[in-house]
């Protein structure tokens, strides 16, 4: 669904992504990972040649078709939802970037599937994020990724493939010559946002609209993140603050997909830091499981705003990536129930250690589900001084 010269224009920002978003720059016979969906397989011949190019040495994996995931999750054995194979570890050790190209051919499959097994195989496979993760904070290891339209992300969406693409490519700016060029200046935009807003001394936010009223504690020793390279598009500014200081309701008006179970109008009442009332629309029996998944799943470990003068997003995507990115007339708000991000932490990577990371507040779960509010609504920064700022509204920061 796009062309030739979309996939070279998404491949060159998605070299620019991994680039981004690694600390530490590569070198030639570093390793790549290319994970793919069948669908996204020009795509990812296009990177395989410019890694080579690069002098770097590109691994590639297609993903699981869709009837070889649901036999995993509906036949598999307790021993099989946990085993992992020989080199998975290994492998995680020695990558230095990665990028995952998202291209399903069904977002429903998994609908029949017990959300517990799903969760099983969740948990087992936190400890290789984990490895991830150190060897991201050390600088050693990047990664970026990217969705391509395909005919089921357009029917889920509601739309035509016609319709679908073109929002990836305006998303993304590949209707650009120079589409790495648009993203460097939208970096730059959002590198002096960010400034400003860790530069506030803030006791905490609030975020009001007509369905949230919620308090975040953004907690210690923390910083605004975004913009890094990471997603393809990514317009969101966000930290993972202290969980244990959320307090009221948030409501996500956008409906997404997760694991094969479509959801809707979630609603969530925090006391403590945890959520203690869950309600949906549609699909609450899973909200509920998957809030259960562990201890973590149910507290906060993500608070992000989108300003609509940088996202061309303007319509509901089926994709997680895009739909947490939304721009429209509001901007959005969202958070993620679970894994906090350890990028937000603000003091040397090299630091952060499993305890360090309990004392702060930072949220462990193997969880990370992102819920999105498109509602009009301001938040107020309330300063350590008590002075109060209002930092968004009319779906924009206010610096």
């Amino acid at each position: 669904m796009l062309i030739q010269e979309h996939l070279q224009r998404y491949a060159d920002v998605l070299i620019w992504g991994l680039e981004t978003a690694r600390h530490e720059r590569y070198r030639k016979n570093d390793i790549i990972l290319i994970q793919y969906h069948r669908e996204a397989l020009p795509l990812a011949e296009i990177l395989y040649e410019k890694i080579v190019a690069r002098g770097m040495n590109p691994v590639q994996r297609m993903g699981l078709t869709v009837p070889m995931e649901k036999a995993f999750y509906s036949r598999s054995g307790p021993r099989q939802l946990v085993f992992q194979p020989p080199g998975e570890r290994e492998l995680c050790e020695r990558i230095h970037g990665r990028i995952y190209l998202h291209a399903p051919d069904s977002l429903t499959h998994l609908k029949a599937v017990d959300p517990a097994r799903i969760g099983k195989v969740l948990v087992a496979r936190k400890p290789l994020r984990d490895i991830l993760e150190n060897r991201e904070m050390a600088g050693e290891y990047g990664w970026t990724l990217c969705t391509l339209p395909t005919a089921e992300l357009a029917a889920q969406a509601r739309t035509t493939p016609e319709i679908y693409g073109k929002q990836i490519v305006r998303a993304c700016y590949l209707d650009r010559e120079d589409p790495v060029a648009a993203w460097r200046e939208i970096r730059r935009s959002a590198e002096a946002i960010k400034k400003w807003l860790n530069g506030l001394k803030t006791a905490y936010f609030h975020v009001e609209s007509a369905h949230c009223d919620l308090k975040i504690t953004p907690g210690a020793q923390r910083k605004w993140a975004g913009v890094s390279g990471h997603n393809i598009p990514s317009f969101e500014l966000f930290l993972s603050p202290d969980w244990r200081g959320t307090e009221g309701t948030f409501f996500a008006n956008l409906p997404s997909y997760r694991s094969g179970n479509y959801v809707e109008g979630v609603r969530l009442r925090f006391v403590k830091g945890v959520a203690v009332e869950i309600h949906a629309e549609t699909g609450e029996a899973f909200v509920a499981h998957q809030l259960r998944m562990d201890r973590g799943a149910a507290r906060i470990g993500e608070f992000s705003l989108t300003d609509r003068r940088f996202s061309r997003i303007d319509r509901f995507m089926a994709d997680t990536l895009f739909d947490e990115n939304f721009g429209g007339e509001q901007g959005n708000c969202h958070i993620a129930v679970g894994a906090s991000y350890a990028d937000t932490y603000a003091g040397d990577p090299a630091d952060i250690t499993p305890a360090l990371k309990r004392r702060l507040g930072f949220n462990n779960s193997a969880l990370h589900w992102d819920l999105v509010n498109t509602e009009a609504k301001t938040v107020t920064a309330h300063l350590v001084t008590g002075k109060r700022i209002v930092i968004y509204d009319d779906g924009r920061f206010h610096c």
